[in-house]
């Protein structure tokens, strides 16, 4: 009898250690936390998206608002797209919102972290540009430009900061420091 009711804790042990294993796999994998139905869908061009990933976090204020939905290359500008899916709440972000694509500690993972503009009102921006010019403005041809100020789907931001490979960094560091002692050998 004792040697089954020690079968029993075992089984119970090994299933709740397997169960443990599996969170952890989702946790990590961020599987559990993506969802491809709500939201919209931003586009970032940046010159280097190294260590960047499908369904890696979109940030902003440190608060996880979105994924990354997709990364391709464009042969015409020789640059990285990365379609941001951000979710369905973030829609007062405004146009001229940054993003940056940082590492998540020194050896993290990578993630896009966004950074509100300013925000100015397009008509403002359209009246200040008139008084520039000397020309009259209409707010009436402002208003049914239709022009909107805040993200919206199809969106691009053209602000935006690539990632800093350490690679690059420690070969830049390296070169410098070895072009300096060998201009101090030449003295």
């Amino acid at each position: 009898m004792t040697s089954r009711m020690t079968e029993i804790w075992v089984g119970i042990f090994v299933a709740a250690g397997m169960a443990a294993l599996f969170m952890l796999a989702m946790q990590v994998s961020n599987l559990n936390t993506y969802s491809n139905a709500d939201g919209f869908d931003v586009i970032a061009r940046f010159e280097d998206a190294s260590g960047l990933k499908v369904r890696s976090p979109v940030t902003m204020a440190g608060v996880r608002i979105g994924r990354v939905k997709d990364i391709r290359f464009d042969d015409k500008t020789f640059e990285a797209i990365v379609t941001l899916r951000l979710g369905k709440g973030h829609t007062s972000l405004p146009e001229d919102t940054s993003a940056s694509i940082y590492t998540a500690g020194l050896l993290g993972e990578k993630y896009v972290g966004l950074e509100a503009g300013a925000g100015s009102n397009h008509c403002e921006d359209l009246a200040l540009e008139a008084e520039l010019d000397g020309s009259t403005f209409n707010p009436a041809d402002c208003k049914s430009n239709g022009a909107s100020n805040v993200l919206h789907n199809g969106s691009v931001i053209t602000l935006t900061q690539s990632s800093m490979v350490l690679e690059k960094l420690i070969g830049q560091f390296v070169s410098k420091f070895l072009s300096e002692s060998n201009v101090e050998k030449k003295k």
